[in-house]
């Protein structure tokens, strides 16, 4: 089996390297330098020339304040290339895995959100991938859509990894407290995208197990790492973020639940990955 990966320079692509890295399966990995996937010729050129079995799109622009300013970007990575990738793997009869967000939804829920709940977002990240995924499903119907959340990696710029930089430098943190939603450890994530291979396509939302808000989150990682920063609570509104966030992101794994597929608590994830990356 061939699979080439978009996006194979970021933290989730990195993941899938690692893990799938096994007998009988042949990576093929492009990176942003390698691969612009917003050009129908180059996407045109590379899959004509591997010819995989296997697209996975981890490719995406994700800074959510830069993309309210850096408009046409967003929309062109996030719609217009997995609009491509979704175009030239239906041409070559390929599955296409396509990787989504919680910021497809309002956040206005107090409840999980479902696969098939309306999706309405309120920033141009959020929308330029609802575009996406409308594209995608437009063009293939043989894709899966992946939604996840609040995603963290090895070696990568993500929260994790923020908290545990800034709590080297600073006494005190201040850390929202309103948002509520579910981190998510790539390894985790790329081991259930391994097992939707085998399965039927669709939309899934794939997170690990439970909830928390970006306080109780931080709160966690300084803990286990025995850091003695102190972390404050405050509002959203106190903390004066650029671009709106969803206030409430948790996505339901019924799906995978559905499945049978081993799934993981946060905590547990978190533990693990804080294990590795910085020797606890």
């Amino acid at each position: 089996m061939k699979i080439l990966i978009t996006g194979a320079d970021g933290q989730l692509g990195k993941e899938i390297q690692n893990l799938f890295v096994k007998d009988g399966i042949e990576i093929i990995p492009y990176g942003k330098k390698q691969l612009d996937i917003t050009n129908r010729k180059e996407v045109n050129a590379v899959l004509n020339q591997h010819q995989p079995n296997v697209i996975i799109n981890a490719a995406a622009f994700t800074k959510v304040d830069l993309c309210e300013v850096e408009i046409e970007k967003a929309y062109l990575v996030n719609a217009i290339g997995p609009f491509n990738l979704a175009v030239e793997s239906k041409k070559m009869d390929c599955r296409f895995f396509h990787i989504s967000t919680d910021y497809v939804f309002n956040g206005e829920k107090n409840t999980p959100y479902e696969v098939d709940d309306y999706t309405s977002p309120n920033t141009i990240y959020g929308k330029s991938k609802k575009l996406g995924e409308e594209l995608v499903l437009a063009i293939n119907e043989d894709c899966t859509i992946i939604r996840t959340s609040w995603l963290y990696g090895h070696k990568a710029d993500n929260f994790v990894n923020t908290m545990v930089n800034l709590s080297n430098k600073l006494d005190e943190l201040k850390v929202v407290d309103d948002q509520i939603g579910c981190p998510t450890y790539t390894k985790d994530l790329v081991l259930i995208l391994e097992s939707l291979l085998n399965e039927k396509p669709g939309i899934y939302h794939v997170t690990n197990l439970g909830k928390c808000s970006w306080y109780e989150f931080a709160c966690e990682i300084l803990q286990f790492l025995n850091r003695k920063t102190k972390i404050i609570p405050v509002t959203t509104k106190e903390y004066g973020a650029k671009t709106p966030r969803p206030m409430y992101s948790v996505l339901s794994n019924k799906k995978i639940v559905d499945l049978q597929i081993h799934q993981r608590n946060w905590k547990e994830a978190l533990h693990e990955f804080l294990r590795k990356e910085y020797g606890n």
